[in-house]
């Protein structure tokens, strides 16, 4: 009998791969986890269907590191096209076209400027959002109503690129769980404008940029501080409980503790020692 792709044992990988446009980035990850012959995996960040660029998938523990990484702040490029109308904030869901007026470049620069710092928003009705358990997109294209509550981004930094009438391209780096097409909403209402997303690419979250799928090194990407462990090393591998006394740093917090195959995440609280990921596999 011939054997399913995903019947080898399970891989430890960490990658950045690079998401095209029009393709959900589920969809996506699927793919990868063929090429790669594995299916357990998971990605961070997802990205919408219009949107490309980077995308950090993890396979076997790893994935299971996704919320201790450095994957802050979110750098993407996007394009706003003034005079279209869409229902979905992008360009999968156009309602209208129309003539816009001609902007000045320097009022442009000026008010992306005035946009850093906290923005409080509503979130895109077609977002992953969600409502009484379920999705907001999954609601909005059964044609319910989709009440959203404010939220606030951080935009660390907006940086004008180029206006060539009707797009105005721009980048922006923001905190977790920003919607930049949000963002391109109150960049047109500043503005005096309509538009929408004609194209939007993250070029990298945190410290993750996509290089040809080149294997990284989870440790070097892990935002947590290193703790020495003076113990017995099977007792960590075996998931004992150890004592605080053979940590080198006994302060409150999160910790990784490196051995030569593989390494654990603890967690000193109330100098108690419990782990919150143990025996992580290095590859």
């Amino acid at each position: 009998m011939q054997k399913k792709f995903y019947d080898n044992e399970p891989l430890n990988k960490l990658l950045v791969v690079n998401k095209p446009m029009f393709i959900s980035s589920n969809s996506y990850l699927n793919k990868i986890k063929r090429k790669y012959r594995n299916k357990k995996a998971g990605f961070s960040g997802t990205l919408d269907p219009f949107a490309c660029g980077c995308l950090i998938v993890a396979f076997g523990q790893y994935s299971k590191l996704f919320k201790y990484l450095k994957k802050t702040p979110k750098t993407y490029r996007a394009v706003l096209w003034l005079g279209a109308t869409s229902e979905s904030l992008d360009i999968e869901n156009i309602i209208s076209i129309q003539q816009e007026k001609k902007l000045d470049e320097q009022v442009i620069k000026k008010v992306l400027k005035s946009l850093e710092g906290e923005i409080t928003y509503t979130p895109p009705k077609y977002s992953a959002k969600k409502i009484e358990g379920q999705r907001a997109y999954d609601l909005a294209r059964q044609g319910k109503e989709v009440e959203l509550k404010t939220s606030v981004m951080d935009v660390k930094q907006i940086k004008f690129i180029s206006y060539s009438h009707p797009f105005i391209t721009f980048e922006a780096s923001v905190s977790e769980g920003s919607y930049i097409r949000s963002l391109a909403q109150i960049l047109a209402q500043k503005l005096e404008v309509v538009g929408t997303l004609s194209y939007l690419k993250r070029l990298h979250e945190g410290a993750f940029y996509f290089e040809n799928e080149k294997s990284l090194d989870p440790l070097e990407y892990l935002d947590l501080p290193f703790n020495e462990y003076t113990g017995d090393k099977l007792w960590v591998e075996h998931g004992k409980k150890i004592d605080i006394e053979y940590l080198e740093k006994k302060e409150e917090g999160e910790y990784i503790i490196v051995f030569d195959d593989f390494f654990s995440i603890i967690q000193i609280q109330n100098n108690q020692v419990k782990y919150l990921l143990n025996k992580v596999l290095k590859v």
